[in-house]
């Protein structure tokens, strides 16, 4: 593992938090080629170090763990040329999920995998900031601890995850073999999976699909994009379900598995997921000002999960009610346009 995909293991600037018990690599060595007078030197990093966020660069920096030409580097400065950059990575803090009775909402459950209905606020596995109280505490004790290893300490047992206020149908495998095979279908894009969305807005066509590829933000980098020219592709298709006063029930396929891709996606027609405080802030606050309601968190709930059992081979499907919080949205937006 190099410095740079442990240093972005221990700033969280990635939702990938890693266990890993090694010591920390050598510094890396970055060599200024030209002087960039109006260039700061965190901003400059970023594209030198691209895992590491001009956030995560600026950290490394007060904690005295970049150097210029053996002196403590300050983020206002500038590159110049024959300057070097010396970066010396923080060793990485061992995370390690602990089982936590937790109460879980279990779909279906055998002695490969269990799928389970996933609450708002709950994240998937353990990462900094999130070391308790997630999907993965609760099944190790559900479990008793029978989780497939292969997503090591953190995330045993984790095939795909869910946002942490997005809700709905989780699958998590108990063994390795079962956790391969899910994997592979995933990869295959042989699951079906399928969200209902409340958007903000009114869609004028009955159904559609977006194909726009998505990568990071190439400033706010913990953030994703739209960004044409983007090697990774991604696809969603979706119908309306029901129109609402100044917002619409969808249902949204996943073609692909981007991180966010729904949000992404809904974002960049122009109609965002209602409650969503990354990608919908003022769109959910236009809606507030229209219909009086105002979605507590992202309105997004994964409705339905199909793939096929990777031990007998039987074609599994699963469906996840509406949570009460979505509804009770739902209800107050119909009830809007009614009044209206």
């Amino acid at each position: 593992m190099s410095g740079q995909e442990l240093s972005a293991t221990w700033l969280s600037d990635v939702d990938e938090e890693l266990s890993t018990g090694e010591a920390a690599p050598k510094p890396t060595v970055v060599p200024i080629d030209e002087t960039l007078t109006s260039e700061r030197l965190d901003r400059y990093l970023t594209t030198r170090l691209p895992h590491i966020s001009r956030g995560g660069i600026q950290r490394l920096m007060r904690e005295g763990c970049i150097l210029v030409d053996g002196k403590p580097a300050k983020p206002t400065q500038h590159p110049t040329t024959g300057q070097t950059v010396e970066v010396t990575w923080p060793v990485p803090r061992e995370l390690e999920a602990k089982p936590e009775d937790l109460p879980l909402d279990i779909l279906f459950e055998d002695d490969d995998l269990v799928v389970v209905n996933k609450p708002a606020g709950m994240p998937a596995h353990p990462g900094h900031g999130h070391e308790s109280g997630t999907l993965v505490n609760a099944l190790l004790h559900h479990c008793a601890g029978s989780l497939s290893g292969i997503g090591g300490v953190v995330r045993p047992g984790i095939v795909h995850r869910l946002d942490m206020d997005t809700t709905g149908c989780l699958v998590a495998a108990k063994n390795d073999a079962a956790h391969l095979g899910l994997a592979a279908q995933f990869k295959e894009r042989e699951v079906d999976k399928r969200y209902h969305a409340i958007a903000c807005g009114r869609l004028a066509n009955d159904e559609g699909e977006i194909d726009a590829p998505i990568a990071r933000h190439p400033v706010h980098r913990k953030l994703m994009s739209v960004q044409p020219g983007a090697s990774r592709n991604a696809r969603t298709g979706w119908r309306v379900l029901e129109r609402l006063t100044k917002s619409t029930l969808v249902e949204a396929t996943l073609h692909t598995g981007r991180t966010h891709q729904i949000r992404v996606h809904f974002k960049h027609i122009g109609f965002p997921v209602a409650g969503d405080t990354l990608y919908g802030t003022k769109a959910t606050a236009q809606l507030a000002c229209d219909t009086g309601v105002r979605p507590e968190r992202q309105m997004l709930h994964a409705r339905s999960l199909a793939f096929t059992h990777p031990r007998n081979g039987e074609r599994l499907s699963f469906e996840a009610a509406w949570p009460s919080d979505f509804e009770q949205v739902l209800d107050e937006l119909r009830n809007a346009k009614k009044n209206s």
